[in-house]
């Protein structure tokens, strides 16, 4: 069974937004990963001093087949320091896995079956 790890933003950190209900879609899209048997799990952070360690241990805790880093982290460009470090974390502790990127919190699935073409095959042939 493949594993896939989410790295977004934690939407409860953006000024303005409605927190909860982006946390809703966030969990509604890391839920229909298993609908093609994909193993999901999803790490939030905030541009501040945690951020990278926590980054480091969720990548580290288990082999992943695809990191997907979400749109929070990569449109800002005051926080292309959180996205370097990421890719970077990725590379580091997480070398096998593909690096994918969404559109929106509601395509993270999509990404990362882009780089599990077995599990893609298996999803169609099941519909």
């Amino acid at each position: 069974m493949p594993h896939t790890l989410v790295v977004g933003y934690d939407p409860e950190g953006i000024p303005g937004a409605d927190g909860p209900a982006l946390r809703a879609l966030l969990d509604a899209e890391l839920a229909r990963f298993a609908t093609y048997g994909v193993t999901a799990g999803m790490v939030l952070v905030e541009y501040d001093e945690r951020a990278e360690p926590t980054l480091a241990r969720a990548l580290a805790s288990r082999a992943w087949d695809v990191v997907v880093i979400g749109g929070g982290l990569r449109k800002a460009e005051p926080l292309l320091p959180l996205f370097e470090a990421a890719v970077n974390l990725v590379r580091r502790h997480a070398p096998q896995a593909a690096i994918a990127f969404n559109t929106s919190g509601g395509d993270s699935v999509e990404a990362a079956l882009r780089h599990l073409p077995d599990v893609t095959a298996r999803g169609e042939s099941a519909r």
